[in-house]
């Protein structure tokens, strides 16, 4: 595996960006032509498998795997974190998750702010605000997370100019909510009571305004980021959806729990969801077609993490969601982290295409700065996959991928080219590494620590070296104390 040298990976991305969208003429120039649009979807939940286009078999998903076809499918792409907020903070602010700011799903005090988690802060740099200072126009619509209305880490104030949806996790674990959010104004909701159904169902009010904001903002450039809430539970679909599914399958109800609502016919829910928020993605496409932004926009669809527990009438066992993996979400087994990446850009990627290369999401910020010509701020921990997108030049690598989270027990991970070694339970202390070797056993079932001490030890420097404290997560364990 190649060294990172971040200097020169950003400038060969820069060269490459300005070869990309050089003028074709000397008539054209005079003008320099427009940066691209960047369109980002993100589903919530969404498991490695849960798509056709990575072998699901059950759930349909045609225009996802449509984008497959057109574009690119990575095989080794991994989320920044096992849960929602941390890896949404990985995605925006390009730091890994012994960096980052967020490093586990954080309620603030509920007495004085009923919703919304834990901000980012002001000084933290979002892609968002890097874009803008580029002259995109940005929004955000779908899922935040990251700071509740009127925080330092409210949308508006990490550099998006719309940001409409739910900006607090805990209020999007219903799609018939009371009210959502547009920029700092609650709207509420007429005829939604938080009930399984309701007059107005978020997913395809978010759809709209995504549509919206591409039309508004056609002559671009703009960054649009859509981190859908499906297939988050709760179970909720409209009963046009739910047809296409119910009957399908031996389907017991599920009676509710853990504060969730129950379902009726649970997996032909969950189905439904998935083909609904897959309708939304090809809407978001065809779009793009009508106003001829097509071959000037770039668009990617992932996960922000690996498939749900059976949590609220989900079953990712009977889905085989995060096959062939080990792990769901709140794991640093391959199956909490590991998620799918399709991109589609006509005429610049090829169509058709596979790829091995190795990332995670605080490569993205790194890709969306090359793609937009944009200077990166110091101290990010990604590389652009920029060269592989379009098939051009030399891809760096990274010399590893480094994960801690600070839920589920405590956990650190390290992928060291093929070799993936994982600590569970740091909460109690330390504990001992397990190690797998990804070309062998993806399924993480052999430890094979005690036949390579060398590769342990160097695992274990990674995760020393790769950590740093952190004022709001502390794990004492790994903190030296």
């Amino acid at each position: 595996m190649q060294p990172f040298h971040p200097a020169s990976s950003l400038a060969f991305s820069f060269i490459l960006t300005a070869a990309s969208f050089a003028p074709a003429d000397a008539a054209n120039a005079a003008e320099p032509s427009r940066p691209p649009n960047i369109v980002f979807i993100m589903a919530d939940d969404l498991g490695y498998a849960e798509v056709g286009c990575y072998g699901q078999t059950k759930i349909r998903t045609p225009r996802i795997d449509g984008m497959a076809r057109e574009g690119i499918r990575f095989t080794q792409f991994y989320s920044g974190s096992p849960v929602c907020a941390p890896a949404r903070c990985v995605l925006l602010t390009g730091k890994h998750s012994g960096h980052a700011w967020i490093r586990n799903n954080a309620e603030v005090n509920a007495e004085v702010n009923p919703e919304g988690q834990r901000p980012i802060p002001a000084a933290e740099v979002t892609i968002a605000e890097t874009l803008r200072q580029r002259g995109y126009a940005t929004g955000c619509v779908g899922k935040w997370g990251l700071g509740f209305p009127g925080s330092e880490g409210d949308p508006v104030k990490q550099g998006f100019d719309l940001f409409f949806g739910y900006n607090c996790q805990r209020q999007a674990h219903n799609f018939y909510p009371r009210h959502l959010w547009r920029n700092e104004t609650k709207v509420p909701l007429e005829g939604n009571d938080r009930g399984l159904t309701g007059k107005q169902y978020s997913h395809d009010l978010i759809e709209a305004e995504a549509l919206e904001f591409i039309d508004a903002h056609r002559a671009g450039p703009f960054f649009l980021y859509v981190p859908f809430t499906i297939p988050h539970v709760a179970l909720q679909v409209p009963e046009d959806s739910l047809a296409e599914y119910k009957g399908k399958w031996d389907d017991p109800p599920y009676e509710s729990g853990r504060g969730y609502l129950p379902h009726p016919h649970p997996r032909a829910a969950y189905a439904a969801m998935v083909t609904r928020m897959d309708r939304s993605v090809g809407r978001i496409l065809d779009r793009l077609k009508e106003l001829k932004l097509d071959e000037n926009t770039i668009v990617f669809f992932t996960s922000d993490n690996g498939p749900t527990h059976d949590a609220g009438g989900a079953d990712s066992g009977f889905f085989e969601s995060a096959k062939p993996f080990r792990g769901l979400k709140g794991s640093l087994y391959e199956g909490g982290v590991r998620v799918p990446l399709v991109v589609r850009w006509p005429g610049k990627i090829e169509a058709g295409r596979t790829s091995e290369h190795v990332a995670a999401f605080q490569d993205v910020f790194s890709t969306l700065c090359a793609i937009a010509a944009a200077e990166p701020p110091e101290g990010l921990d990604g590389i652009s996959f920029m060269p592989t997108l379009l098939g051009k030049g030399e891809q760096p690598a990274h010399p590893h991928l480094y994960f801690e989270f600070h839920g589920y027990g405590g956990q650190q991970s390290v992928r060291l080219g093929n070799w993936k070694g994982i600590r569970r339970d740091l909460r109690k202390g330390l504990s001992e590494l397990e190690l797998y070797d990804l070309s062998r056993d993806v399924a993480e079932s052999k430890n094979a620590a005690p036949h390579h001490p060398d590769v342990v030890a160097r695992i274990l420097e990674i995760m020393k070296t790769e950590h740093e404290p952190s004022e709001l997560f502390r794990m004492p364990a790994i903190d030296g104390e």
